[in-house]
């Protein structure tokens, strides 16, 4: 019986796809039952095969009859559908690289997925990318998904794909441009008119810690009194603990220590009921940076904190986390008057970041020649402090960086070497904006 390809539903059509794609020609499907003529006159849709011989078809290209004969397997499509819930359950449970995988099969097989299905998939494979440290996978993925014309501006979906974007951007170093995408969506909700949501508080929350690593400290206190009235009104527990948590960190950079140590206790207290073990244990990991700040003797307390995030982030963190776990082990071992285990602690975290050149890198670096110094090895740190310099010159600027290039001056002095103390406070002076001499005197002559 002769068939339109329209009236064998696809089933021809989609023989022909999946040969080809697995490589086969229309000798590989032909049988003592099956010429090559009659899969020919399949493929064109010219001919509706039997039940018999869509199933010895279906074997042979390696899929359902069901599949074949209507372009849908519920087999396979709940397979896939379990596999994406397993990425999801494994990126709660800290199992990033799992997630990945799963995330990527079901990806593999998108035609055979909803559109809900398939977005919900590619947010859970950036998510991923993110938690692992590859942040230009993670943006390409965000950025496609956020520039999808399904994406209603103001939408919840939409809300979260911006806080991952501004997030991304900030965490790649990339402070201006995260900045950028804060504040554009930030006027965009502004637009709309729409009452304030957790989302809403989270994107604003996001945005200010993007100005406290570009070093924007006025706008970053500006938002910070403008989300404070608006979460305590109308924002749950933990969008008001995220925008106490960000409070703390600019506070902290301002040198108001006490003031940074009330804001994340009071961040913690609120998010304490969260299933979000990741916060927590990072909340607990600032708490006892910034008790160390305010130059604490209760090193037992920054070291139970600092023991209970560890063992938060090894379930529920990344890699990342965990340099930042041990740079603060290693700062607090410093302060017990241990340099071998702040030396073994700053290596270890050294040895995660493989070569990294950031501000936090750099900062475990100095951790490592302090170490270095106070157990008596004057030149292992000098040639640590050399390796340290190198680095930080290849580091983008930002305010984070003066501050290490500060604590760098402070420890050449102290080993003896003014010339690089010197140095060293110079460039500490640069990164936070303040120009030398010469240049402001230009500056004056050709403002005039």
């Amino acid at each position: 019986m002769d068939q339109s390809q329209s009236g064998t539903n696809g089933i021809g059509q989609r023989l022909r796809e999946l040969r080809q794609k697995r490589g086969l020609n229309q000798q590989d499907l032909a049988s003592a039952d099956i010429s090559v003529s009659y899969v020919s006159l399949i493929e064109t849709g010219k001919r509706i095969p039997s039940e018999a011989v869509l199933k010895t078809l279906a074997e042979r290209v390696g899929c359902s009859v069901d599949y074949l004969r209507s372009g849908r397997d519920d087999r396979r499509v709940k397979e896939l559908e379990l596999k994406i819930a397993f990425g999801d359950m494994a990126l709660r449970n800290g199992a990033n690289g799992e997630a990945l995988q799963s995330f990527s099969e079901a990806l593999a097989h998108a035609p055979l997925l909803g559109e809900a299905a398939v977005r919900r998939a590619r947010l859970g494979q950036a998510t991923a990318f993110e938690k692992l440290g590859r942040m230009e996978a993670a943006i390409q993925l965000y950025s496609t998904l956020f520039d999808d014309p399904a994406v209603v501006p103001g939408s919840a979906e939409w809300a979260q794909l911006a806080v991952a974007l501004c997030r991304s951007y900030r965490d790649a170093g990339d402070y201006t441009l995260s900045v950028e995408i804060g504040e554009r969506a930030m006027k965009t909700l502004d637009g709309l008119g729409l009452d304030y949501t957790d989302d809403h508080i989270q994107l604003g929350s996001t945005l200010i810690s993007c100005y406290q690593n570009r070093g924007d400290l006025t706008q970053a206190q500006l938002l910070i009194n403008r989300l404070t009235r608006v979460a305590d009104e109308n924002g749950s527990r933990t969008a008001r603990g995220a925008v106490y948590w960000n409070a703390a960190m600019v506070a902290n950079t301002r040198g108001k220590f006490q003031e940074s140590l009330a804001m994340i206790e009071r961040a913690l207290a609120l998010m304490a009921e969260s299933d979000n073990a990741r916060h927590l244990a990072l909340l607990k990991l600032n708490c006892g940076n910034y008790l160390l700040d305010t130059g604490t003797t209760d090193l037992g307390k920054v070291q139970k904190l600092l023991d209970e995030a560890r063992e938060g982030l090894l379930e529920s963190g990344n890699s990342t986390d965990q340099v930042h776990v041990d740079g603060q082990q290693a700062r607090l071992a410093l302060h017990q008057g241990d340099p071998d285990r702040a030396a073994d602690l700053a290596s270890r975290a050294l040895g995660l970041l493989r070569n990294e050149s950031t501000h936090t890198a750099g900062q475990i670096r100095l951790f490592l020649a302090q170490a270095q110094y106070e157990r008596g090895d004057p030149k292992e740190a000098e040639e640590t402090l050399h390796a340290l310099v190198r680095q930080l010159g290849r580091v983008a600027t930002n305010r984070n960086l003066a501050v290490v290039w500060r604590q760098v001056g402070d420890l050449w002095r102290q080993l003896g070497h003014p010339g690089e103390a010197l140095a060293a406070y110079d460039r500490a002076l640069g990164e936070a904006g303040l120009q030398p001499l010469d240049k402001l005197a230009h500056a004056a002559v050709t403002t005039v």
